[in-house]
């Protein structure tokens, strides 16, 4: 038997590995880079959303001193809190009150540039607190989308030059509008609020998880464990992989011929929308689903069954929980590609002007997305900013949908 040679290194040889090696570089490089540039994208973007959105967090605001010992207001503490404070509080002229007193600290033109609805925010604080109309006290309320605009340096002069006065004495401000977690729309830029869109998608997404989560895991089930294999299940396979495929206005368009017939009372309700989200999200469901079963090695089966297991326990008892974790990453995956969507909604009429907050299933609501839309296209600048920080409303929402997907799929991994 002939000694085997190892091949001569040539200069050819040489050549071709240099260019191998560079090649590797390269390639190395350009991963390097669009990593870099997809992080330089995403800090950007969400820079300046930030920057942006803090002011959306603010509103102007103007300071108004009021004696109640000169008011004439009452507040009955058994009825303080309830439903009946604010007619109770509007009837004793609680409007006409602190238009009084904004005329005494901000001149007729300061007074005219408070919020219409500005006495409500007097009405809750002695709701909160009946002990205020037994003393004097300086309410914060907002100012007029004018006088905000004057604030910002834009608008008529006159404005500008009243917004400055006002800031210079002190009576004019941009604080913190913690009642945009509380509000729902309006037209007034100072009077918004986002929790009547947050809780719209809170329900809609409730309604979604509730029908798609349940009849997704089955039909992967089904079709992985116990579907023949012939030409009708590839048939519905091909089907389910189409429909993870198809446009979301297309859903929309089935929801408004099916379930806004079946429901016609019903338009733009969480219910009728998180039924369209839900045929959206189905296949993704079954898509992850049936992967995340087939992952589970075959032994676990084997060796349920050989210590007397029946087939559904297999399932059910060894099976589906092994197959959990992946389950429910592509099930929060979903749920957060419904939550964003626009087009299925707009077909059902989730784009309505809702001014508060929906209080069941079946009540008129409007989402996230669909509110950020409608405020991106109102005229008035002061929604600009109101915008951009309903957007980090939406990815702060997203972000924790993400983050409760890494926690479930960790807490109920397991090894083997």
């Amino acid at each position: 038997m002939s000694e085997q040679i190892a091949p001569t290194r040539t200069h050819v040889f040489e050549a071709r590995l240099k260019k191998r090696y560079a090649a590797e570089k390269r390639f190395k490089a350009m991963g390097l880079t669009a990593i870099l540039f997809s992080v330089a994208v995403l800090i950007y973007l969400l820079g300046s959303m930030t920057i942006n959105g803090i002011s959306g967090f603010q509103r102007a605001e103007v300071a108004v001193p009021i004696d109640f010992t000169q008011a004439g207001i009452s507040a009955d503490p058994s009825v303080m809190g309830t439903s009946q404070a604010m007619q109770s509080l509007e009837a004793q002229g609680l409007r006409d009150v602190v238009q009084y007193f904004a005329v005494e600290e901000l001149g007729e033109a300061g007074a005219e540039e408070i919020g219409t609805q500005a006495w409500r925010d007097v009405a809750a604080a002695i709701s909160a607190d009946p002990g205020i109309v037994q003393r004097q006290e300086t309410f914060w309320i907002p100012a007029s989308a004018d006088l905000a605009q004057g604030l910002a340096g834009e608008g008529s002069a006159e404005m500008q030059a009243l917004a400055s006065q006002l800031a210079d004495e002190g009576k004019l401000a941009k604080n913190f509008d913690a009642g945009f977690f509380s509000r729902a729309d309006a037209t007034n830029p100072q009077q918004v609020g986002i929790w009547g869109a947050l809780k719209g998608s809170i329900l809609t997404m409730i309604v979604t998880l509730a029908l798609a989560f349940p009849i997704g895991v089955l039909a992967a089930l089904y079709l992985e464990e116990y579907a023949p294999k012939n030409r009708w299940t590839d048939l519905i396979e091909l089907s389910i992989n189409n429909l993870a495929a198809v446009p979301s206005i297309i859903f929309g368009l089935l929801g408004l011929a099916v379930f806004l017939t079946i429901f016609p009372s019903y338009r733009s309700a969480p219910l009728i929308g998180g039924m369209t989200l839900a045929l959206m999200t189905m296949p993704v469901i079954v898509i992850a689903g049936r992967n995340a079963i087939k992952a589970v090695p075959p032994s676990i089966r084997d060796g349920a069954l050989a210590v007397g297991a029946s087939p559904v326990q297999v399932v059910f008892h060894h099976v589906l929980p092994l197959a959990l974790p992946g389950i429910l990453t592509g099930t929060i995956i979903g749920m957060a590609r419904a939550l964003g969507e626009t087009a299925p909604l707009l077909m059902i009429g989730m784009r309505a002007f809702v001014a508060s907050p929906p209080d069941s299933f079946t009540a008129p609501a409007t989402v996230l997305p669909m509110q950020i839309f409608l405020w991106s296209d109102e005229i008035d600048r002061g929604f600009v900013e109101r915008t951009s920080a309903a957007i980090i409303v939406l990815l702060a929402f997203l972000l924790v949908m993400n983050g409760l997907a890494i926690y479930l799929r960790n807490k109920f991994e397991k090894k083997w």
